[in-house]
């Protein structure tokens, strides 16, 4: 998606070789507008699919699992990091440690929400080490639901989260594919470098 990474290249920083800051337009303020074209970028992907849910991890991926099954006429559930009082113990659950936040927790989704005859599309703001997303494919298959793919906004080809879910036989779709990255410089796959501020 062109315009994704020219924001990225615009608004983004490479912060080290493993960490790309985006909260300027997309995990901290967010731009509506792009978020709204990302959800209509993974329908036109998945659209011949036949998806009846988009699953997602709070927080950050919300706003674009939101904006996907929206587009798809479709609803959406995210995986809570924290078990709130209201949420029964009647849960698919799977252990998930983020490499951002340096620490693990379990996410959970209640049952009633999630069920066999579902065809669910993953959708999240980062594709990494993947631990998140193998998390929420694991809670697809507890509950014995079809997973159709997972969909990345951005995704750092360098790290190993693509390659332990294809090995799944998972079907994976970035928006924006980044080969390398350091202060400075960002390369996208299948493009040449490009060199920011």
């Amino acid at each position: 998606m062109k315009e994704l990474q020219e924001r990225i290249i615009r608004d983004g920083r490479a912060l080290s070789e493993t960490v790309l800051k985006v909260d300027a337009f997309l995990n901290h303020q967010v731009d509506a507008e792009l978020t709204m074209k990302i959800g209509q970028a993974f329908a036109d992907l998945f659209r011949s699919e036949n998806v009846t849910k988009v699953l997602t991890v709070e927080a950050s991926g919300i706003h674009f699992a939101l904006a996907t099954a929206y587009a798809l006429g479709v609803p959406f559930v995210y995986a809570k990091k924290k078990k709130a009082v209201t949420l029964s113990d009647d849960v698919y659950s799977a252990p998930v440690y983020s490499f951002t936040r340096q620490e693990s927790y379990q996410i959970s989704i209640a049952k009633q929400y999630l069920s066999a005859d579902e065809r669910v599309l993953i959708v999240d703001d980062f594709l990494a080490t993947g631990a998140a997303l193998v998390g929420l494919t694991q809670i697809a298959a507890d509950a014995g639901a079809h997973l159709v793919g997972v969909g990345a906004v951005v995704e750092k080809s360098f790290q190993e989260g693509r390659g332990l879910l294809e090995k799944a036989g998972v079907r994976v779709e970035s928006l924006a594919r980044i080969k390398s990255m350091k202060p400075g410089e960002i390369h996208f796959a299948e493009s040449s470098p490009v060199h920011t501020s």
